[in-house]
């Protein structure tokens, strides 16, 4: 009896993984092995690389609140502990936007701050 592969199963996992490896070079997206190590290797990077896309942008605006703060005579941590006494639940994404687009209310979060800490 010969022996049965399930070729049609076997066919479509290759030309899926040969699509995913589609834009890569050499090799990587035109044999098997090697694309299916690529497309491993890009998934875990993708994963990882997500992660570091969400510290990337807290930074940027801790930079920009720094800056704004800085500006306005009082220093990034001091700014923060100011805000969390007064209760101000605003997150950093929201706090470096208004620092940039609206620099008058910024001033007034960061009285809020002061007198908080005082």
């Amino acid at each position: 009896m010969p022996r049965a592969t399930n070729a049609p199963a076997s066919r479509k996992r290759r030309k899926r993984v040969l699509k995913q490896a589609a834009g890569f070079r050499g090799k990587r997206s035109k044999l098997f092995r090697q694309a299916t190590e690529a497309v491993d290797r890009a998934m875990r990077m993708a994963t990882d690389h997500r992660k570091q896309k969400k510290r990337t942008y807290r930074a940027l605006w801790i930079v920009r609140m720094s800056a704004a703060c800085r500006q306005a005579g009082i220093t990034y941590s001091r700014f923060v502990q100011g805000l969390t006494k007064a209760k101000v639940g605003l997150n950093r994404k929201m706090l470096a936007e208004i620092a940039v687009r609206d620099p008058e209310s910024f001033t007034q979060l960061v009285a809020q701050a002061k007198s908080a800490l005082a």
